[in-house]
């Protein structure tokens, strides 16, 4: 009962820093912590301080690490903050360390960091939209969680553009300022985690719980659906850049790519929580789904450069329209404890995007139907897509009793 009084009253954080809380360790953990290395690698290549193949085992790596931290992200499910915490932690010292690596350990030691900043990545997405997503519930307020996947994109563009910006230096100092940039973000983080509140959880009216109950025996679709997602994406998110090399040779255009990526990806998810008010969690992500199919189809269409940055506006548009919705829909269907369908999910993501590169690298360099291993993936992903973009609109409509989703 002590303890009670205590927490009930200890000062916790105002509604607006746990958003931004949620952006800055978004940006962090994803923006930076798992998808620095794509700018970077060019000037690790430029620098000879990593060759093609090691940049591939540390992509490799990455995603590794990601499926673990994934496999093992529910065991925050009582702690997410405690969660969130270790994982910036990690993202911080693991995107530092490879500015103090000397040539001759770089290929090992950095495929190392890049696993572990993998695990931390995984970690803190789980955690960190669990923890935001609950206290925004308690507050009620939940439309303001959309916003925090912003956080994503906007980090991508950060990275991106001091890369862009920075080409002048090395690898190394881009490595060591990136890491210094977590460090900042993972103390404005810990400002807003602050202590565990004494609000209650929002009210779960007796038709919203049966209604909870009935669905789930039903996760299984929202979890395959979202391991389709990785799949579908990392294709094009992988391999566009490379398929853009071969129709120009202008830096300035690949420079620029990933920070525009990162910006379509951000203004995105702002224009779904500013414009789609009150659609069912399904039918946002249905939506985004259904657009990245369209985005994988067009490199079968065309080799021409705009169908190329057509596919890229497309895919990096939606992709975290589609984390949000899916999230979101995991929230509503387990109010009480997100953290393990979180997990889920997230689990089913990474093996998706891992199944990606491997099918190319199985196929081979040969064609089939006049159609090479890169052309019969974006076809798998874009049939793949469509499908569960049909499977999620043919239940697209709120639970009774559920809170409102305005606001997305």
């Amino acid at each position: 009962m002590q303890r009670s009084s205590a927490e009930a009253a200890a000062p916790h954080p105002p509604t607006w820093l746990i958003v931004v809380s949620g952006i800055v360790a978004l940006a962090a953990a994803m923006g930076i912590g798992r998808f620095a290395f794509t700018p970077l690698l060019p000037l690790m290549l430029r620098d000879g301080t990593l060759n093609a193949a090691a940049g591939a085992e540390w992509a490799a790596a990455n995603y590794a690490g990601y499926l673990a931290g994934a496999l093992t992200a529910s065991i925050f499910a009582g702690h997410p903050q405690l969660g969130v915490r270790l994982s910036l932690v990690g993202i911080a010292l693991s995107t530092m360390a490879p500015a103090w690596i000397d040539r001759d350990s770089m290929e090992l030691v950095g495929a190392v960091l890049r696993a572990v900043s993998g695990v931390c990545s995984a970690w803190a997405l789980v955690c960190a939209s669990s923890w935001c997503l609950t206290e925004l519930a308690r507050r009620h307020r939940p439309q303001l969680g959309a916003w925090i996947y912003c956080g994503v994109g906007l980090g991508i563009a950060l990275a991106g553009t001091i890369a862009w910006l920075g080409g002048q230096q090395t690898a190394s100092a881009l490595w060591l300022e990136l890491g210094t940039i977590t460090a900042a973000g993972t103390i404005i983080v810990a400002a807003g985690l602050g202590r565990r509140t004494s609000a209650p959880p929002p009210a779960v009216t007796p038709a919203h719980a049966q209604l909870v109950a009935k669905s789930a025996d039903r996760q299984w679709d929202i979890v395959a659906c979202y391991g389709v997602f990785g799949f579908g994406y990392i294709i094009p998110a992988t391999f566009l850049p490379a398929m853009a090399r071969e129709l120009t040779a202008d830096p300035l255009v690949f420079g620029i790519t990933w920070p525009l990526f990162g910006l379509a990806a951000a203004i995105s998810v702002a224009l779904a929580a500013h414009r789609l008010h009150g659609w069912p969690r399904r039918r946002v992500w249905a939506l985004a789904q259904g657009t990245m199919a369209v985005g994988t189809a067009l490199p079968l269409i065309s080799h021409a450069l705009w169908s190329l940055a057509a596919s890229a506006v497309l895919v990096g548009g939606t992709f975290m329209v589609a984390t949000m919705a899916g999230l979101q829909l995991a929230r509503e269907l387990c109010p009480a404890n997100l953290t393990p369908l979180l997990a889920r999910m997230t689990v089913a993501f990474a093996v998706g995007q891992i199944i990606g590169p491997v099918v190319i690298r199985l196929l081979g360099t040969g064609t089939w139907a006049g159609w090479d291993s890169m052309a019969w993936a974006s076809a798998a992903s874009t049939l793949l897509l469509a499908i569960s973009t049909a499977w999620l609109c043919r239940d697209a409509e709120p639970l009774a009793g559920s809170e409102p989703t305005q606001g997305a």
